[in-house]
């Protein structure tokens, strides 16, 4: 029955099996808990807020209510959302305890079937099985299922097999792969911004080398094409950013210890935690770099020429960024710094070594003795260098109790007012306080993530020093008027001025023109790519039959 399964539908056949071993990963979690790594808390946080908010009516949420404890920030602004949509959309049929496993399996599962479809284009379905097998399970993604839980990077991981893919067919297919290329480069900004400054650079270098060997440059318009499209649907999230970065305090994502400078293989600083998560990465880079060193000396006799060259450039362009002289090219190549980590081009990498590995290797014991070293670097710096961290269920529960109770959690820096300091805010401060020479009662009537209502009754006039940080997108409403804020010094809290008397203020959060031009563009951009995915099903179809009558 296997067999007639793998003949018949290769692709289901390949999903049971790429399935089944992404769930290997999962196997420790019965044992040890919850890998706590280092976005655990961030993400898992985001799902469950981003669930709240949708039952609230939100559809497309945009202030995190609950971060830096009831402060609020901008966070789905700025963070892509297919990671939080998609955590929240488990959470919404799956219990919070399992949410997370439930995720890493699909996102694991859905980088091997990536790697099927680009491997079985080149390679038997038998070799291209165990290509997407040993992608979806290679060390980068233990490392970052156990110690970083980057829960994005590990989803747009699925995203880089499909960019080798159509660069390969470029030759070949021309503008037919103009409308699946510009889906990927949109899924990339739409899941995660380091790994879209890294497909972008990648698409690029790999396009401008497919030109220049084959001395053709008719493929380099049909990507230019592409990419325009796929910024273009993904305008709905990226014309915002652009908009509002300079609202923010974005540079903290380039804050000492989490610049590229101090991430390169093997750097040490003077923070002993941060050289022991360096030492597994580096350990698991090396490990990975020499079986690829190998592996393509290997290959260069038994693959395509073309093939051979595009995994070689890919996968020296990858190495050597993660070596620290490289560092001018990081400081000056625009937005490459916005990666953080060198170390992240393993994403990269680990698509030409799952691929070179079965070109290089005939024989199925020594693909899997390859690949047995090369996982076996996991469990080495786990034992010898650090092992992961753990939550229970009931870490979980707290989690989401904090939550669902208002408590709330830390927020990121950078995406708070900028000028804020979230380190100066009081965590006991009343949701409204009054300032002034009299005395008022406050009466909170409605406290939503995007909308406030509350009621004050003051001898004298005053302010109210709202617990909320003050963002150009509020809108305040002070008994059918709308009124300036102010802001206090260091924190960036909304200050809102009040006569004396009885006043109603309202405090709504306004969607911004760039939101929705933003939204236009991407509408526009998905019609634009149907109409070229049916034109060129149409072109495929005609060709088909002009060789049928011929």
């Amino acid at each position: 029955m296997a067999d007639a399964l793998r003949h018949k539908h290769p692709f289901i056949f390949a999903s049971v099996l790429i399935g089944a071993a992404a769930f290997c990963p999962l196997i420790p979690w019965f044992w040890c808990g919850i890998p706590s790594g280092h976005d655990f808390e961030y993400h898992l946080n985001s799902w469950i807020e981003v669930l709240a908010q949708w039952r609230q009516g939100i559809i497309y949420p945009h202030w995190s209510a609950l971060a830096h404890f009831g402060y609020g920030e901008v966070r789905y602004i700025f963070y892509p959302p297919a990671s939080w949509t998609l955590g929240a959309i488990l959470g919404a049929i799956l219990p919070w305890k399992i949410v997370s496993g439930a995720y890493n399996w699909l996102a694991l599962t859905l980088s091997g079937l990536s790697m099927f479809a680009l491997a079985r284009r080149w390679t038997s379905p038998t070799s291209a099985l165990f290509a997407a097998v040993f992608y979806a399970i290679n060390p980068y993604h233990l490392v970052i299922v156990y110690w970083r839980s980057a829960e994005a990077e590990l989803l747009a991981a699925s995203y880089l097999p499909l960019l080798f893919l159509f660069v390969l067919e470029l030759g070949e297919d021309g503008a037919r792969v103009i409308a699946p290329l510009s889906l990927v480069v949109a899924a990339a900004w739409l899941t995660n911004i380091p790994t879209a400054v890294m497909l972008m650079y990648s698409l690029g270098v790999l396009a401008l080398w497919a030109a220049v060997s084959q001395w053709s440059w008719k493929a380099l318009p049909h990507v230019a094409v592409a990419i325009v499209l796929g910024m273009g649907t993904a305008a709905i999230y990226l014309l915002p950013v652009l908009h509002q970065h300079s609202w923010v305090n974005l540079r903290q994502v380039l804050l000492p210890g989490i610049r590229p400078l101090e991430n390169f293989l093997f750097t040490v600083t003077r923070d002993e935690d941060h050289n022991r998560f360096n030492r597994i990465v580096s350990v698991v880079a090396l490990w990975e770099i020499v079986i690829l060193v190998v592996s393509l000396w290997i290959a260069h006799r038994r693959s395509s020429k073309r093939i051979w060259e595009l995994m070689l450039l890919w996968g020296t362009l990858s190495t050597v960024l993660m070596i620290n002289f490289t560092l001018p090219l990081w400081n000056h190549v625009p937005v490459l710094e916005y990666v953080q980590f060198p170390w992240r081009w393993l994403l990269c990498l680990n698509v030409v070594l799952a691929l070179v590995v079965v070109f290089a290797l005939e024989r199925w014991w020594l693909r899997v003795v390859i690949c047995g070293i090369a996982i076996v670097s996991v469990p080495f710096v786990w034992h010898r260098i650090q092992p992961p961290w753990w939550d229970t269920s009931a870490d979980i529960q707290e989690m989401v109790d904090n939550q669902h109770d208002g408590i709330g959690n830390d927020g990121t820096d950078e995406y708070v007012p900028a000028g804020a300091d979230p380190s100066d805010i009081d965590q006991n401060a009343p949701l409204a306080m009054y300032q002034g020479s009299g005395t008022a009662q406050i009466s909170v009537e409605k406290w939503q993530s995007e909308q406030r209502a509350l009621t004050v009754t003051a001898t004298s006039p005053g302010n109210l020093t709202m617990r909320l940080f003050n963002y150009p997108l509020w809108l305040v409403d002070v008994n059918g008027h709308l009124i300036q804020t102010q802001s206090t010094d260091n924190t960036i809290q909304m200050i809102i001025p009040i006569p004396a008397g009885r006043s109603r203020i309202q405090i709504s959060w306004v969607e911004g023109w760039d939101r929705k031009v933003g939204g236009g563009i991407s509408a526009a951009s998905v019609l634009l790519l149907g109409f070229l995915w049916i034109r060129c099903k149409h072109s495929v179809h005609l060709d088909t039959s002009a060789k049928a009558n011929a």
